[in-house]
């Protein structure tokens, strides 16, 4: 069976040996980046199976390189950065990061997040989607919800959704009309590792009313309830 193959992308030599000896102990087979321009050179060549990648990088930053593979695959990507501004994340994750861990970090919880962070995309892959089919097709207004073909479409025009994304509406929409706590959201779409990570929802809430509701600021379908959750209301 072949290993998981992590690219770790950052500027200082200190960092990148680390991390290699610290994933290939765990039977990750890992590839490594200096910059920006040789990240892309390596991720079409090698084609691996999630990215670790710093922000502060040179020839071309992080942000721009996580801006540049999303726009090639939705393979998973965990920013690693010494930035611990709350604007750095919340762009980070809305141009499709799945995780952002602050420097100095922990390489037990980094393996943690790695391994949470591989779960959550292999349970959205195609060959899991195939499970999906409850509630396969929910119109509601102008959002047209089919997960048998993983389709989202707002008003006749196709939405783009990330991985993370994609899981997080999927649990909305087969639970609607009850009330997901912060705890059952984090429990089913980021894993055990997220469970105190309750602005992950918020995030990614805030992302994806921005892509799927007609007025993300007086949302209609995804409602947040105070303190507890959020629900997803079918509006026919």
């Amino acid at each position: 069976m072949a290993k998981t193959r992590i690219l770790v992308v950052d500027d200082d030599p200190e960092i990148l040996e680390l991390l290699t000896i610290q994933l290939e102990f765990l039977d990750y087979k890992v590839l490594t980046s200096f910059d920006g321009t040789d990240a892309l050179i390596k991720f079409n060549k090698y084609q691996p199976d999630l990215v670790i990648l710093d922000i502060d990088l040179p020839a071309i930053n992080g942000i721009d390189v996580c801006r540049k593979l999303r726009g090639l695959s939705n393979v998973p990507i965990i920013m690693l950065s010494g930035r611990t501004d709350y604007a750095d994340k919340a762009l980070c994750l809305e141009l499709g990061a799945d995780d952002y861990i602050t420097k100095p970090f922990n390489t037990i919880e980094l393996a943690a997040h790695i391994g949470a962070v591989l779960r959550r995309f292999q349970r959205a892959s195609p060959e899991s989607n195939k499970q999906m089919k409850i509630e396969c097709k929910i119109l509601q207004g102008e959002l047209l919800v089919d997960f048998e073909v993983r389709q989202v479409t707002l008003a006749g025009k196709e939405v783009s959704l990330t991985e993370t994304e994609f899981r997080l509406l999927w649990e909305l929409v087969s639970n609607a009309g009850k009330v997901m706590t912060y705890s059952e959201l984090l429990s089913n779409v980021w894993g055990k590792d997220y469970m105190e990570a309750t602005n992950y929802v918020q995030n990614y809430i805030r992302l994806l009313r921005a892509k799927i509701e007609p007025s993300p600021d007086n949302p209609r379908h995804i409602i947040n309830i105070p303190r507890v959750g959020y629900r997803f209301d079918c509006l026919q």
